[in-house]
């Protein structure tokens, strides 16, 4: 993959990318590190990304995975006794509440009819357009948004 590709297909998802990953972090350090940290692995791996179909969907589920070991690393960072002196503007508690949240989302997801389930993971995660959603599913449009809007009323109702 030659830069300017790596720009045009990865670059651009930049703010996309930045609000999954404020929305799972609730930090706006964390999310721009994350997303930091997602950018130098895409860069590394670039001779990689030639083979991959969806960059953003690719992208985002990296990210996603990149979110939760921070989050995993946070709270064992929390479990070990970290002397209470030490600064950095880390911050346990809110650690622990996004893992907690983190945890009631996954949750609520899982509790939603299968249907619904499957297309908020595939707009929201994978990143796939009504259209593709319907191509893939064969749910035609208007079914396709009421599914998708009692999937995210669920949520909403659940966290």
């Amino acid at each position: 993959m030659t830069e300017k590709e790596f720009h045009s297909e990865y670059l651009s998802l930049a703010d996309a990318l930045y609000r999954v990953a404020y929305y799972i972090l609730e930090s706006e350090a964390e999310a721009e590190d994350a997303v930091q940290e997602l950018y130098l692995k895409l860069w590394k791996n670039r001779p990689a990304l030639d083979g991959i179909r969806n960059p953003k969907a690719y992208a985002m589920t990296l990210l996603r995975n990149l979110c939760l070991d921070r989050i995993r690393q946070a709270s064992r960072i929390v479990e070990s006794d970290v002397p209470e002196d030490m600064g950095g503007g880390f911050d346990p508690d809110a650690a622990m509440d996004q893992k907690e949240r983190l945890e009631k989302v996954l949750a609520a997801v899982k509790s939603l009819p299968d249907k619904q389930r499957e297309v908020l993971i595939l707009h929201t995660i994978e990143g796939l357009s009504y259209e593709e959603i319907t191509a893939r599913t064969g749910i035609n449009y208007l079914n396709l948004r009421v599914l998708l809007s009692r999937a995210r009323q669920s949520l909403k109702k659940s966290i």
